[in-house]
């Protein structure tokens, strides 16, 4: 018998598809402005793969060549039995998969860094836009800063590397984009902003008011450091500049004022099996169902294959009209941030 592996995933424009991220769960600990409405109707568990599905699912994604799994949710921390399939996952290290990782707020951390470390997972993305405790309290309506900073003090403790994720909102942090730096050198943390997308139905949350454009911030920065734009990539779509006087390493994400589609090595599973080649784009495969139909992988892998034939060369967002197109229905919580 021919055991050969299957080929790898390449989609339309000749890019290898390396690197998923996966929602484990829509649900979390806080309602952040910009990422979930205060009252969110959460989807009912049934709906939600289980987490032997979703090791299912990340197993064959990685025999087809991913190489770095990044879980996010939501708050992946808050899903019941998370570290199990962290455990799981971890069999993978060395086996295929470079890099085992996860996006979170940090309030779970002080619980659970030790353990991720233990799965070995190397690093975190900490989500965290201000310092101020009653700035952040009115951005994330329900957290504490002192809990998200004990958690990181925690992930450093056990080894993790942290990387801050700080979304630029005009008139909310724009005063403290010195701060945070500062912040993040004392530290020892690399620090990434990124351009708030308009994704879902927040109310009366308008994010034209809240859009502020990185070239600015950049521009901001530049009167008081000398920065040097830097080759290298992380395998998502932040590009990097060092700070010379400081030897701070900063991260820009600009989906709107710099799109980085050409280089798009990755695709993004919801917490449902709905895999979306863009994040940009409405365009999605239902993975779920041939999950559920069978035990035996040949379905799923070829649901994979056929989605990413249809992956976009690129996404549509824009604020330049004043009108927000290409506008997302769907909340980012729900597709994983």
């Amino acid at each position: 018998m021919n055991h050969a592996a299957p080929a790898p995933l390449i989609d339309p424009f000749a890019r290898p598809i390396t690197y998923l991220r996966v929602s484990v769960t829509d649900r979390c600990d806080f309602r952040c402005v910009y990422c979930m409405a205060e009252h969110m109707q959460f989807l009912p568990k049934a709906e939600l793969l289980t987490l032997e599905e979703l090791d299912r699912l990340c197993s064959v994604f990685v025999g087809l060549g991913v190489r770095k799994l990044r879980i996010t949710g939501g708050e992946p921390l808050v899903r019941r039995g998370i570290m199990g399939f962290f455990q799981q996952m971890s069999r993978h290290l060395g086996q295929g998969l470079d890099e085992l990782t996860l996006t979170t707020n940090g309030s779970q951390l002080s619980r659970f860094a030790r353990e991720l470390v233990d799965c070995g997972v190397r690093r975190v993305n900490v989500s965290l836009d201000t310092l101020d405790a009653e700035k952040f309290a009115r951005i994330t309506r329900w957290g504490r800063l002192p809990q998200v900073l004990d958690g990181i003090r925690a992930a450093q403790a056990a080894g993790l590397r942290v990387k801050i994720n700080a979304v630029a909102l005009k008139g909310v942090n724009d005063s403290e984009l010195f701060d945070l730096v500062k912040w993040c050198g004392d530290e020892g943390h690399d620090l990434t902003f990124i351009e708030v997308m308009p994704m879902g139905d927040l109310g009366n949350e308008d994010r034209l008011d809240q859009y502020w454009p990185l070239n600015d911030l950049r521009a901001r920065l530049a009167e008081r450091f000398t920065l040097i734009d830097l080759a290298e990539r992380s395998g998502g779509p932040a590009r990097y500049v060092l700070l010379q006087e400081t030897g701070q390493k900063i991260g820009f994400i600009t989906p709107l004022t710099h799109n980085f589609c050409e280089s798009c090595n990755r695709v993004r599973v919801t917490c449902t099996g709905e895999l979306y080649m863009c994040l940009g784009q409405e365009d999605r495969a239902d993975l779920r169902a041939p999950l559920r139909a069978s035990q035996d992988d040949t379905a799923l892998r070829e649901a994979i294959r056929a989605a990413i034939a249809r992956k976009p060369k690129g996404h549509d967002f824009d604020y330049s009209r004043q009108t927000v197109a290409g506008q997302m229905s769907r909340h980012m919580s729900h597709t994983g941030g």
